[in-house]
């Protein structure tokens, strides 16, 4: 496993804790988590599960995991950027670059 996958893997991590076991409130008043407060519950712990398993993926199918994550990033980046958090919209960027980083690499 390489560096660049490892990487994805903590910050998949990272978010799927954050988003599966923060009360909602708490998440939504968090830095680059307002968007939290416009969407249901269930819809927040169900990207938290989902950042899970990518998380796992890594480890499993990396190349397959990494082509789901550039989706993912790509749906944040955008509803980062509409709510004017172009920072977050560039780190989401960024982890996308990343992914593909990691597809191009499995895959060739």
């Amino acid at each position: 496993m390489n560096i660049v996958q490892w990487i994805l893997a903590v910050v998949a991590l990272t978010g799927g804790v954050t988003k599966t076991f923060v009360p909602k409130a708490k998440l939504a008043s968090m830095p680059g988590a307002g968007w939290t407060g416009a969407v249901p519950g269930w819809f927040v712990r169900t990207l938290g599960v989902l950042e899970l398993c990518a998380a796992a993926g890594y480890f499993v199918l990396p190349a397959l995991t990494a082509g789901c994550w550039m989706v993912l990033m790509v749906g944040a980046a955008i509803t980062h950027g509409r709510r004017g958090e172009g920072g977050l919209a560039g780190l989401n960027l960024v982890y996308l670059g990343l992914a593909a980083f990691v597809v191009w690499a499995r895959v060739g």
